[in-house]
């Protein structure tokens, strides 16, 4: 057995790096759209972030976020290639061969558990920056959203595995980006109605808290609100998810490469 690699955790840090500089303007929209007021739609949104902030107002929170999503990365990243080793060799005492989706949910799973509690607080950090410019927010952590980033392994193995020229066969930048970016988009779009509970519990207002949990808060967002509400800033994941995720895998893929390779 190969047993544990550091150089993922590594890889998975540059990865994150590379996706957060990526995302976080579209990210700051996105929140502000599901837990601000007064935004009509994304592009109303970004014309008075602009005209109220200039574009300082799209990075705020960046410098956070920087400093501990990458580790949040790292974590994910090392935990699911290291456990998704693990398993394989284990059950078939060899690393190489073509994906499993057993495998890839117990290594997504796995990496899940063990990163929440990164990925939780610092989600929660990242969203108060963002919204300073609206009134004085503090609130609870909706943390169970967290499981989004993680649904991105399995779509975009199965796709690399399509797109694959051959067993063992290293993918081109193209077609890992490619694989990534859908991989991200599905993701993003599929977490929205969660991602904006999240959103608006750790949005809500520490004097005048109108949420006493995730039942209440999904509950009173469909009363005030309706049905529309949940899919709030879904154009903005789809689009924002594309070049977030592709710009990570390709870091990390890159990185592995050179790595591995010295």
């Amino acid at each position: 057995m190969n047993g544990f690699k550091v150089d993922d955790f590594v890889a998975g840090w540059i990865g994150g790096a590379a996706s957060t500089v990526v995302g976080h303007p579209l990210d700051t929209v996105k929140t502000r759209l599901q837990a601000g007021k007064g935004y009509k739609n994304t592009f109303h949104c970004i014309l008075t972030v602009y005209k109220n902030e200039n574009v300082s107002g799209f990075f705020k929170g960046l410098s956070f976020p920087l400093a501990s999503i990458t580790l949040y990365n790292s974590v994910v990243f090392g935990v699911y290639s290291n456990t998704q080793r693990l398993i394989r060799e284990s059950r078939t005492g060899t690393e190489r061969r073509g994906p499993d989706l057993v495998e890839l949910v117990l290594s997504s799973i796995t990496a899940g558990f063990i990163s929440v509690g990164i990925g939780a607080p610092v989600d929660l950090v990242k969203i108060r920056l963002q919204m300073q410019a609206q009134p004085v927010l503090s609130g609870s952590s909706g943390c169970f959203n967290i499981w989004y980033d993680i649904l991105n392994f399995i779509p975009y193995t199965l796709l690399c595995d399509w797109l694959s020229p051959g067993e063992g066969a290293a993918l081109n930048p193209f077609y890992i980006c490619l694989a990534g970016g859908v991989a991200g988009s599905i993701s993003w779009v599929t977490a929205t109605p969660a991602d904006v509970v999240k959103s608006r519990l750790q949005a809500d207002s520490v004097y005048q808290r109108k949420y006493k949990g995730i039942v209440h808060c999904i509950l009173q967002s469909y009363k005030t609100d309706g049905l529309q509400v949940f899919f709030r800033g879904v154009t903005v994941n789809a689009v924002r998810g594309f070049p977030m995720s592709a710009t990570m895998f390709l870091a990390y893929e890159l990185s592995l490469k050179f790595f591995r390779g010295l």
